[in-house]
């Protein structure tokens, strides 16, 4: 099976912790989660040589570490969004690509719609930073705003200047955000600077458990889990961004915690635990 495809086992209804499956399709998977709805939404996928991966002293890896998953000698990271619908809004964490990058990606619109969701309904957007498979599907292919309803979008306050060109019009709806925002009720900012100045992760509390949508903060699940001391080439600080990684997934190893990433195999959203100095992830 190709990394990021969704394994078959997961069209049969299961239960991690308080998430429950409650429906599922080739690009989404609808969770009741307490008293909220998760849906991972897929956006596509994109392939990036191995050499991205970097080591302490910032350098490539001279020889593809042990354990990497590759696909046709390439990474491949998928890239996924999360909808969050709680009673009064429904906030989307995280947009894709749209058209502005690889013919692979862009497929959240039809994830929503093959979800049965209307992009009408969203009514806010929290941003985990402002990389253009991350932000650019706030705008359709057609150049319209993909969410048409939607009220604000929340972003980390280093990283307003990317609401310029493609993303004008949508300035003045933005606003800006840092550590412990509350976003609504239930989500709540969590600061975690490195892969970008702005990195932001969003913490849902269902009543149930906690959800950590966690953005980019893991790129490559098959050794970063396992070494999280090796960092991303496109992180703007790796020495920051290794400090978020184990800032958070010392958060995430809490009971009653799951995890949601960008960049992890979909539907993205799984359990982190402690092997050691190590961590493991376990898909739901």
């Amino acid at each position: 099976m190709m990394a990021g495809a969704m394994p078959d086992r997961f069209a049969v209804s299961q239960t991690e912790g308080a998430m429950k499956l409650i429906a599922s399709g080739p690009n989404h998977a609808s969770f009741a989660f307490g008293d909220v709805k998760v849906v991972a939404l897929r956006d596509g996928y994109v392939d990036m040589p191995p050499t991205r991966l970097r080591q302490v002293s910032g350098l490539a890896f001279k020889t593809v570490p042990a354990g990497v998953a590759l696909v046709g000698g390439q990474l491949r990271l998928s890239v996924n969004a999360f909808l969050i619908i709680e009673a009064e809004r429904s906030v989307l964490i995280d947009t894709g690509a749209s058209n502005s990058w690889l013919p692979t990606m862009g497929a959240l619109l039809a994830a929503m719609q093959e979800a049965g969701i209307d992009r009408h309904s969203v009514t806010h957007v929290a941003l985990t930073h402002t990389h253009e498979d991350h932000v650019n599907g706030l705008i359709a292919p057609d150049g319209s705003a993909a969410f048409p309803r939607m009220e604000h979008v929340f972003v980390g306050q280093e990283e307003l200047s990317v609401f310029r060109g493609r993303l004008a019009s949508l300035r003045d709806r933005t606003r800006p955000i840092d550590d412990r925002f509350q976003v609504s009720t239930r989500i709540t900012a969590v600061k975690a600077a490195g892969h970008s100045a702005g990195h932001t992760a969003y913490e849902i509390d269902s009543g149930a458990g906690r959800l950590l949508a966690w953005g980019d903060t893991m790129h490559v699940p098959s050794i970063q889990f396992a070494r999280p001391e090796v960092a991303w080439e496109f992180d703007s600080n790796q020495s920051k961004a290794r400090e978020a990684r184990l800032m958070l997934m010392e958060r995430a190893v809490q009971p009653n915690y799951l995890v949601a990433g960008a960049h992890l195999d979909f539907p993205g959203i799984g359990r982190v635990t402690r092997n050691g100095e190590a961590f493991v992830f376990q898909a739901i």
